[in-house]
């Protein structure tokens, strides 16, 4: 792969039309009465049947192909919280993602709001125009909550990617090195390096798939999460670990696994 300077990735977004996204009509519009079908007074018929039937949004509209990826800003990729608008050539890097990939059309939302109860009522107002939301870089521990409760509350699905994507293709990695070296993941002594979203649902699955609680030690910024340690949040003292150690260095003797999740 070519390596990446600041003047190539600044041209790239710069030149021609500036960001990576755009909307093209999908219906005829050139005479007066495709026109007149696409808003009014045409546009009136496939309202009156969602009116009736709020299914029928996925009939007469592209709800059903439409992807949300919303996100406040607070902790882009390893940049942190450098706030909502300049989070937006990630966003917009990941709708372009959705359609190249999956064929999937979508709209990034930067939302300029840290209360986690004030960006959940903005989401969930908004979500009926949606057929799926993709939360991004959105910082632990709100995180969770945030996606918990629109899970609960939104009638479509949402998930956050920093936590799922991650954990999907690493757990896959993981798999796939299991058999390589012939070890199975209840055998496997596990060091995790971070403790954001993407480290603590990584962690989840890597559960999931056989490795062992107690074989797992997880690491912030201030070292070893231990049962000693006070003032730890919840997903931290779901891994936090009674043994008698305090640095990455000690932790990371005769592990099998190591995961980087940090931002350094």
């Amino acid at each position: 792969m070519a390596k990446i300077t600041k003047k190539m990735a600044l041209d790239y977004h710069m030149e021609g039309k500036p960001g990576k996204i755009e909307i093209n009509p999908t219906k005829p519009y050139q005479s007066q009465t495709d026109l007149s079908l696409a808003y009014s007074p045409g546009v009136a018929y496939p309202c009156l049947e969602i009116q009736e039937n709020e299914a029928d949004a996925y009939r007469y509209t592209n709800k059903g192909n439409l992807m949300a990826v919303i996100s406040n800003g607070t902790a882009v990729l390893g940049l942190g919280n450098i706030g909502a608008l300049a989070g937006k050539p990630v966003m917009e890097g990941k709708a372009l993602l959705f359609k190249i990939f999956a064929g999937l059309d979508c709209f990034d939302i930067e939302v300029d709001e840290h209360d986690p109860e004030k960006f959940i009522h903005t989401v969930k107002a908004i979500s009926p125009t949606f057929g799926g939301i993709n939360l991004e870089d959105i910082k632990a521990p709100e995180c969770f909550e945030i996606e918990r409760r629109l899970k609960a509350e939104c009638n479509i699905p949402v998930m956050h990617d920093d936590q799922h994507g991650t954990a999907i293709i690493s757990g896959a990695g993981l798999i796939n090195a299991l058999e390589l070296q012939g070890k199975k993941a209840k055998d496997v002594r596990l060091v995790v390096n971070g403790a954001g979203a993407a480290a603590i649902c990584c962690t989840r699955l890597y559960m999931a798939l056989g490795v062992k609680r107690e074989n797992i030690v997880m690491c912030d910024s201030k070292g070893v999460i231990t049962t000693s340690r006070e003032g730890l949040n919840e997903q931290k003292r779901e891994f936090a670990t009674s043994r008698p150690i305090t640095t990455l260095a000690e932790a990371m003797k005769d592990a099998d696994v190591f995961l980087g999740l940090s931002v350094k």
